[in-house]
């Protein structure tokens, strides 16, 4: 007997965003993970970014996957993958230049993120449309929570500060949004170098397993 189609619905969520977390369980796509982190709002416009490519492309895989042919699939991939990157990067660059500025080369690089392309290959191609683009959408939310969580604790950690450059997102509006969390910080800098992303990674991992346990 095939499950209710609500269980199936939140069996995906579930995994994409706890169980199977792919930053924080699978251990995947790390890369941007570690580069772009500095600060939460770093980390909350890569994580959009990644999030809306993983969306369109598992709806544009799932509603192809029978026209696709199987031996021509990753590449077919690939390319998909490639054009929605593309359209993202432009639009980044039209409305958000100074942030698209920061991120630099990691939003072309969500091409080749293994969890976009691992969602593609492992779910979409296999998949209904609208499962296919629930699991794009809480994959990408559980991808963007690991960049919020890590941005904020090397933020915190290394300059004293969150939410900082909020405005380079949400207008000039957004800078009374930045919060002070040390008065007179002089910053501690190991946590803003790579060697502090992997340090961050593994306490947030560490914190995963304990509340699993």
């Amino acid at each position: 007997m095939s499950q209710p189609i609500t269980s199936q619905y939140l069996e995906i969520t579930q995994d994409a965003l706890w169980r199977k977390n792919v930053s924080f369980v699978q251990l995947i796509g790390l890369c941007p993970l570690m580069a772009v982190t500095g600060t939460v709002i770093n980390g909350l416009g890569l994580g959009i970014a990644t999030l809306l490519t993983l969306i369109a492309t598992n709806m544009i895989i799932s509603m192809m996957r029978g026209v696709i042919p199987d031996e021509v699939r990753l590449p077919v991939f690939v390319i998909l993958i490639a054009a929605i990157v593309t359209v993202i990067e432009v639009l980044t660059k039209a409305f958000y230049y100074d942030l698209y500025m920061i991120l630099g080369i990691y939003i072309p690089l969500i091409v080749t993120n293994c969890a976009v392309i691992g969602r593609a290959e492992a779910f979409a191609f296999k998949n209904s449309v609208d499962k296919a683009m629930l699991d794009g959408l809480v994959t990408g939310m559980g991808f963007t929570i690991a960049l919020v969580l890590l941005g904020g604790v090397r933020e915190v950690l290394g300059y004293g500060t969150l939410f900082s450059q909020a405005e380079l997102m949400f207008g000039e509006s957004a800078r009374s949004l930045t919060i002070t969390v040390f008065d007179h910080y002089r910053g501690f800098l190991l946590a803003i170098l790579p060697p502090g992303a992997f340090f961050g990674l593994a306490l947030l991992i560490a914190t995963k397993n304990w509340l699993d346990r």
